[in-house]
């Protein structure tokens, strides 16, 4: 079992990818299905008691498990892509694994970006506000930036998921394929965020 330490990192790193993947994209995904139609039914005056104490424990795992995807999915990606040789095929060019990979991979990072430098620094002062019971007077222009970065990633966790799952399982996928994973990707979150604002609350 121990036998072979390069194929244990590899485990290792991917095992980290996922996971703290699974803790980002699940409360991503919190926040816009569930979340986001929950705000605009809940009552104002209970936002400022049920926001902060909610909101700031999702954050917390929301910005980490963005910032250890990150870290973990770029450290497997030049472990297995440049150390270990899949980025060039046998002619010397870019395979078509690694294209699909570097898809996912950025798209991700934009993702990642917006998590840590547009959506959290906003929250943390609109939410800041709330639990000190003084709002700060331009929470509503912030929350609109961070809600469209918010939906951003909604939409673009579609495509990034095809650039992380095709080099995997159909390697063989062309490029013009990555226009095709935008298309249903996209799509795909459309519907869903569609739906969630009909979801019944009632038994």
């Amino acid at each position: 079992m121990f036998d072979d330490p390069s194929s244990l990192l590899a485990v290792f790193l991917r095992f980290g990818h996922i996971m703290f993947g699974i803790i980002w994209l699940g409360h991503l995904f919190f926040f816009n299905l569930v979340n986001v139609p929950f705000q605009g039914d809940l009552d104002k005056e209970l936002k400022p008691k049920v926001n902060p104490k909610l909101l700031l424990r999702a954050f917390y795992w929301f910005r980490w498990g963005a910032m250890y995807t990150f870290l973990f999915g770029w450290a497997t990606f030049f472990f297995k892509y440049i150390q270990q040789g899949l980025f060039f095929d046998d002619a010397g060019h870019m395979s078509n694994r690694a294209a699909w990979i570097l898809f996912g991979g950025l798209i991700g990072t934009i993702m990642w970006f917006n998590v840590w430098f547009v959506i959290w620094p906003r929250q943390k002062k609109i939410l800041g506000g709330l639990a000190a019971g003084t709002p700060h007077p331009d929470a509503a222009k912030m929350a609109a930036v961070a809600g469209k970065a918010s939906r951003f990633n909604t939409y673009a966790s579609g495509p990034m998921l095809f650039g992380m799952i095709v080099p995997n399982n159909y390697a063989g996928w062309s490029h013009a394929g990555m226009g095709v994973a935008l298309i249903i990707g996209v799509g795909f979150w459309y519907g869903l965020i569609k739906r969630s604002f009909k979801v019944k609350t009632t038994g």
